[in-house]
């Protein structure tokens, strides 16, 4: 008589929502798309004049869309570990809606872009008062890291206990090892 597959026993698949944040223009979007094994949704609008002046171009001049509620990817880890991926938008603006996007989420990672430090604060602070585990990822533009993760430690006046990384948004194997930092970290810190 036979009662089931001979493959073995069932692996349970678990699921985590991580959430993506960061300064305007840092590199959310391209991040959840690079790691993305779907079709990443995008809730992208065209930038118009009405955000000159609001919205600093200084470090994106080719920059014609933002986010304007959120990205959405996914990704399998391992075979029975799946990561739902919430790109928060960048803009002050739009931080009402943080709150919706955060809730239920066992981490995030912050992306940095280092020739404007001060941009990530908000994300920071945000993260710190919530006691959600995050990571610190510093992502390259132009192919160059100005700061070393202990400077930009040092900086932002962060305790050894949030990982700060290196990382290149546009490339999937750099942002899928970005995410895994972040699971062992929240992993590790539900430990403590």
């Amino acid at each position: 008589m036979d009662f089931g597959s001979s493959s073995g026993p069932t692996r349970a698949t678990t699921s985590a929502k991580i959430v993506v944040a960061g300064g305007f223009g840092v590199g959310k979007t391209t991040f959840v798309g690079a790691v993305s094994e779907i079709n990443p949704l995008r809730t992208e609008a065209v930038m118009t004049s009405a955000s000159a002046g609001i919205d600093d171009l200084t470090h994106a001049p080719d920059k014609t869309t933002t986010t304007v509620a959120m990205d959405f990817g996914r990704i399998t880890l391992d075979e029975d570990l799946i990561l739902y991926l919430f790109g928060t938008p960048g803009q002050d603006r739009f931080w009402f809606m943080w709150d919706d996007l955060v809730r239920g989420a066992i981490g995030a990672i912050v992306l940095v872009d280092t020739r404007r430090l001060a941009d990530c604060f908000p994300a920071v602070d945000y993260f710190e008062n919530s006691g959600l585990p995050f990571v610190i990822a510093l992502n390259g533009f132009d192919g160059h890291q100005p700061y070393q993760p202990e400077e930009v430690r040092e900086a932002l006046q962060i305790g050894p206990e949030a990982p700060i990384i290196i990382t290149d948004a546009r490339h999937r194997g750099e942002a899928k090892s970005a995410l895994i930092t972040l699971v062992e970290h929240a992993l590790m810190a539900r430990l403590r």
